[in-house]
């Protein structure tokens, strides 16, 4: 299998993955249970993650687990904005960028200091709303970082 054949099996999972993890509802509750399973989840990989629920702008759930630092905070808001932009998780936007041979932080039309095509942040959609925010996580390499907002909302959902 070739690199591009790779990316493109791996966009058609992130993208399953966003058709089928979706809430029917999202309360300030639901954010917390989602929040403290990714703090969990985290702690028996034992990993250090910084953690961040938003909802139509308002910050839900954020930890900084013991052993993050401070720019972990921009890693999330800059992966956000991703989302905020394209409408899809900052992986699967980076994995694209990559798919298609373009390289995310040359582009001319939006500022890398406000944007990070890195895995991590994922589209909190309701069914039948859309996206009304994101679930974050960042401290680990991209693909965990995905791969753990993933787990722990699916935890959340069942």
């Amino acid at each position: 299998m070739t690199i591009m054949e790779n990316y493109a099996s791996l966009l058609d999972t992130l993208k399953q993955q966003e058709q089928e993890l979706q809430f029917t509802t999202f309360t300030n509750a639901t954010a917390l249970a989602l929040g403290l399973k990714m703090v969990e989840l985290a702690k028996q990989k034992n990993k250090a993650v910084a953690v961040d629920i938003t909802r139509n702008g308002l910050v839900l759930f954020h930890h900084a687990m013991d052993g993050t630092h401070g720019d972990q905070a921009d890693w999330i808001r800059r992966k956000n904005n991703v989302v905020a932009r394209w409408g899809r998780s900052s992986y699967y936007v980076g994995v694209d960028h990559k798919h298609r041979n373009a390289v995310f932080e040359d582009a001319k039309h939006y500022a890398v200091e406000d944007y990070a095509a890195h895995g991590g942040a994922f589209p909190l959609i309701i069914r039948n709303v859309g996206i009304v925010g994101t679930v974050t996580v960042s401290g680990l390499p991209q693909a965990e970082d995905h791969a753990l907002a993933v787990e722990a909302i699916r935890a959340v959902l069942a």
